[in-house]
């Protein structure tokens, strides 16, 4: 649900604005339009949360801002470093940012189907096992850091599922995104075509949804969103 207020309105449609540019620039390779473009998405989703928020704003609408910073962090993260500490960095940042979402998800996790139903688990754990193993041989000396990630990011979408249909599908497409950098990283035969493209474009849905499905949770009773 997008807020009917002018100002929020304004901020997503700048946000999809941005967006399709961004992937417009990764489509046709002008590199030079790439970072700048990238640089600004997360922090318009920042502003979109925080101006659509009902005040005051509650605690997982305050974390969902610190978990996109430091998503923001990630995304800006190789343009002041060599490439493999760059790619280092990035991780570091974006694994801040899912132990954030995870501490603003893991109140709603009893109203969760998965708490109930333990089986619809399964699919998550043979999605991140299914990763790891294909990204080890080619991970080396960062196979361990790849493997925290990969949990904390399991963790992240498996928490969302409690929050809202929406962040459900935005953590899925979170795993998603992440995995198509990793095997692009440390799988030398897997080969996407306009892998950048569907990078950002199931990065920027899955950030945008889960903001979406936390405003949506953040709007009902007060008596059933978590303090």
């Amino acid at each position: 649900m997008i807020p009917r207020e002018p100002l929020p309105r304004a901020l997503f449609a700048l946000f999809i604005l941005v967006t399709v540019a961004h992937l417009a620039v990764q489509a046709i390779g002008a590199e030079a339009w790439s970072r700048p473009t990238q640089a600004l998405l997360m922090p318009l989703l920042a502003a979109f949360v925080w101006a659509a928020a009902p005040r005051p704003r509650g605690r997982p609408v305050r974390l969902t801002a610190v978990a996109l910073f430091f998503s923001w962090l990630g995304d800006i993260a190789p343009a002041f470093a060599s490439d493999d500490a760059a790619f280092l960095v990035m991780v570091g940042f974006f694994l801040v940012a899912q132990v954030v979402y995870i501490v603003a998800f893991a109140p709603w996790w009893a109203r969760s189907p998965l708490a109930s139903n333990r089986t619809l688990l399964v699919p998550y754990g043979v999605v991140v096992a299914g990763l790891v193993a294909l990204c080890a041989p080619g991970a080396g000396p960062l196979l361990v850091p790849v493997l925290v990630y990969g949990l904390l990011l399991g963790a992240m979408a498996v928490l969302s599922v409690g929050v809202h249909r929406w962040a459900a599908v935005g953590g899925a497409l979170f795993l998603l995104s992440d995995g198509l950098i990793a095997l692009r990283a440390f799988s030398p035969g897997f080969d996407l075509p306009l892998s950048g493209v569907w990078v950002m474009l199931t990065y920027t849905a899955a950030q945008a949804l889960i903001v979406l499905g936390v405003l949506a949770r953040d709007r009902e009773p007060a008596e059933e969103v978590p303090a």
